[in-house]
């Protein structure tokens, strides 16, 4: 493919994946007061557990509005992700072999698990636990929670484990196209090990060690299977593998 067919093939690939956005959006909307029960049980049950008045605040009319089109918005990505999935593998397959186009599907199942794992992980642990010491913290105050901000905060942290956890996605790209190694991971696993808890500590909304360690540990298990799929499909060993075929 020449250079112009390669920017209207990302053309292509760029209007199905607004289209996908734009469907997953309405479809989530028409389920936004169920999902924001959803999103508030944690602090709800949090809220009881002290003690306190469970209703959160807006300072705003508009506020709710607006925060119900932004989980909205959040979930429609989460929704229209595996057909996104499909275009940017569209886009890259005709430069793989073509035994390798046969991993389309396990790699769309491994990004989908990858990333609700970490998000389930956040959900039903890291989040309740960090809402839980964060009260115990303060018992002294009155909490008056702001709607929007507490919806900042409950996406920043499962979504930042849900794309945390896509590492050895991220990883699997880098080696296709031979820019990282499993050699080169092994060898600098002590600075990835510094930058995953760089990373822990900025996603982490409680500053207690023990709370990053547990942001932290998933990710490092993940960066030493990151290391297992690049040794997989790095370029040096496919390139033996044909040779030997």
């Amino acid at each position: 493919m020449s250079l112009l067919e390669h920017l209207e093939e990302l053309r292509r690939r760029l209007i199905h994946s607004v289209i996908y956005l734009v469907v997953g959006f309405f479809v989530a909307y028409g389920f936004h007061e169920k999902i924001y029960q959803l999103m508030q049980a944690p602090i709800t049950f949090a809220l009881k557990k002290h003690n306190l008045p469970t209703q959160l605040v807006i300072h705003n009319p508009v506020d709710g509005f607006n925060m119900y089109l932004k989980i909205s918005f959040m979930v429609g990505c989460i929704v229209a992700a595996p057909l996104i999935l499909y275009q940017v593998w569209l886009f890259i397959s005709p430069g793989l072999y073509k035994n390798e186009k046969r991993y389309v599907m396990p790699f769309m199942v491994a990004t989908i698990t990858l990333f609700l794992s970490g998000a389930f992980f956040g959900y039903r642990w890291v989040f309740p636990g960090s809402l839980d010491f964060l009260f115990a913290y303060s018992h002294e105050f009155r909490p008056l929670i702001e709607v929007n901000e507490y919806t900042d905060l409950f996406l920043t942290v499962i979504l930042g484990l849900g794309i945390s956890f896509e590492l050895p996605i991220l990883v699997l790209f880098l080696s296709l196209f031979g820019i990282v190694s499993p050699k080169f991971l092994w060898k600098n696993i002590k600075f990835a090990i510094l930058i995953v808890f760089i990373i822990a500590a900025i996603i982490t909304p409680t500053p207690d060690p023990l709370t990053m360690c547990v942001f932290a540990a998933p990710l490092l298990f993940l960066y030493l299977l990151s290391i297992g799929v690049s040794f997989m499909v790095h370029p040096a060993r496919r390139k033996r593998l044909k040779e030997a075929a």
